[in-house]
């Protein structure tokens, strides 16, 4: 321990508050509150440590205080902290999918749709769905049992769903309050589990087409009867309360902590959700934190359950809802049942070898290879194009080793940088840099160019431009082709060991970035193509688009279709025009 936190430490007050760990370049790497600032603060480096804790108390070199009124309010401002400076060493949930939800939404002209969030006040929420799939069934079921719109703008015009009998078309009649109200109130009876009245809809709406011989529509609606009784047959574990609640259990083994919540709706098990991690700190304070950050993006229910009386505590403090630790009854079992699963869980990590320990062995090789620090997160930019048309350029990101989807981006190459790489790499790595400063986001701790001396220097010169310090590195192939050699800043060449992790990982990063950037150009180039097919065909709005998309998935079969085919899927006017565009676009690229 070093003159600096010794001191520190004497200085440490007996009151509650949060403390801010800084490392040698004084940046934050980790943030925690406590009830008594000295007694908490001081067992970081007058106790042993194993694992992260460990680490992370070796990489401290001073830290500081803020002292606040409650444990409570402490508790609030880790949490608005946490949130600033995602420092290294504190577990963030926020890269994790947020689960969806159904809206309905009470606006003049009502209509239902998904969301990842319940903030707004004009809508009444359902769900959270752990599986998103589930959600997405439900929805379907929705839109073809009930009439309200589908567009999230009402229309000037009726669309395919008012011809179907599934959108009352506000667009072109007036619909009363009452029958809004009527179709919402049945709406949120299914959505509650009394689906018994749409049941019967959907047995007559078979029965119905199966006497038309309309075999095709009757094997629909026989799909959604089928898509219900399976959230049925999900709803099997069942209490006599109707509440919603949320049961926490967790399990610890090898300084690894795994946590399991258990989503009730309406007295109903509707899922399941786990986390596991290294454990950081004391088990209280980690179990806590990790609940804290699960509703920030979902929605607190009536009660929530823990096996930690302390936990407990702490929660009641901050939420307006029950915050239990059950001791006997249903719950309690429930409790056991939460803690048996988050063993298991926490076996199977170590089973299948998922543990963060050879990834971040990885990144440290690369890191030492590179003279500077582990790089936790990382960046790599490729581009994508045909001869400068519909140029791409694509960035994927690395956290601790493994591909962050939800924070891959792409880029649409502007002006006259379609046909220059350097250019186009320039105007990319500015772009997004420029946006994350803007934003005050975290920037990652390594670039990587897909090339060589060239990218690098054009990436430095950007992030020079914009005072923006962050390592850069590149990627080099050999005489094969096959990629084998690290390019720093100055133009050293660093050999990578084809036998080696890091060798594996570096070329599945790479991999991962050309297949993103084709991907992106891929979709670019067919988008553009339908978009200049479609352009000008007055009255030919988004959902006959799609539908057409769906008949003519290529240009050929677009081409290719007859006036009568069209007529059968759009109103005469808008095929005759389709028709006759696409009449003379084949005139026109005859050989």
């Amino acid at each position: 321990m070093n003159k600096v936190l010794e001191n520190e430490i004497n200085l440490l007050p007996d009151k509650p508050g949060c403390y801010l760990m800084h490392n040698i370049k004084d940046k934050i790497i980790y943030i925690g509150k406590a009830k008594n600032l000295k007694k908490r603060v001081s067992q970081y480096f007058l106790r042993p440590h194993n694992g992260k804790t460990a680490c992370m108390v070796a990489n401290v070199d001073h830290f500081e205080i803020m002292i606040t009124k409650s444990e409570k309010e402490s508790l609030i401002l880790e949490m608005n902290l946490i949130k600033k400076y995602r420092p290294r060493y504190n577990i963030m949930l926020k890269d994790n999918s947020h689960y969806p939800y159904i809206a309905i939404h009470n606006v003049k002209d009502p209509y239902v749709s998904i969301s990842r969030n319940t903030r707004d006040s004009r809508c009444d929420y359902f769900g959270p769905y752990p599986l998103s799939s589930n959600a997405y069934e439900a929805l379907d079921i929705i839109n073809k049992i009930f009439p309200l719109r589908k567009c999230n703008n009402v229309q000037k015009e009726s669309c395919l769903y008012y011809h179907l009998g599934q959108c009352l078309a506000p667009c072109i009649n007036n619909i009363s309050d009452e029958k809004y109200k009527d179709v919402i109130k049945n709406i949120k009876k299914f959505l509650n589990g009394d689906n018994r009245d749409v049941i019967d809809e959907i047995k007559k709406q078979i029965t119905f087409y199966s006497d038309k011989f309309n075999y095709e529509t009757a094997e629909e609606y026989k799909k959604m009867l089928d898509a219900i009784n399976q959230i049925n047959d999900k709803q099997n574990v069942e209490l006599k309360s109707k509440k919603d609640f949320d049961v926490f259990g967790y399990y610890i083994n090898q300084e690894y902590i795994s946590i399991v919540v258990f989503i009730y709706r309406k007295g109903i098990l509707i899922g399941r959700k786990s986390f596991i991690y290294e454990l950081i700190g004391e088990i209280q304070e980690f179990v806590t934190n990790i609940i804290l950050q699960y509703y920030e993006e979902n929605k607190v229910p009536n009660s929530i359950y823990v096996g930690n009386k302390e936990v407990c505590d702490t929660l009641s403090e901050f939420f307006c809802k029950k915050v239990l630790n059950p001791t006997r009854g249903k719950i309690k079992e429930i409790l056991s049942l939460t803690q048996i699963n988050a063993k298991e869980a926490l076996e199977e990590h170590f089973l299948s070898a998922r543990l963060d320990d050879d990834k971040i062995r990885i990144l440290q090789d690369l890191g030492n290879k590179l003279h500077i620090e582990t790089p936790y997160r990382i960046e790599l930019f490729d581009n994508s194009h045909l001869q400068g048309t519909d140029a791409v350029g694509a960035m994927v990101c690395f956290i601790n080793g493994e591909p962050v989807k939800q924070m891959y981006r792409k880029f649409n190459i502007e002006g006259d940088n379609k046909r220059d790489d350097i250019a186009s790499m320039k105007e990319v790595v500015y772009r997004r840099y420029s946006r994350l400063l803007k934003d005050k986001q975290e920037l990652p701790d390594l670039i990587i160019a897909d090339g060589g001396i060239e990218q690098i220097n054009a990436i430095c010169e950007v992030l020079k431009e914009l005072k923006c310090d962050i390592n850069v590195c590149g990627l080099a192939k050999n005489d094969k082709h096959r990629t084998n050699l690290l390019i720093d800043t100055h133009g050293n060449e660093i050999y990578i060991d084809d036998n080696k992790p890091l060798f594996f990982f570096l070329t599945r990063a790479q991999d991962e970035v050309h297949r993103f950037a084709i991907k992106s150009h891929i979709n670019k180039r067919s988008s553009s193509m339908f978009k200049s097919i479609y352009d000008d065909i007055a009255g030919l709005g988004s959902i006959r688009i799609e539908q057409l998309n769906k008949t003519y998935p290529t240009i050929v079969d677009l081409k290719n279709a007859s006036l009568e085919e069209f007529e059968q899927i759009i109103p005469k006017k808008q095929a005759n025009l389709l028709y006759n565009k696409l009449k003379g676009y084949k005139n026109e690229h005859k050989d």
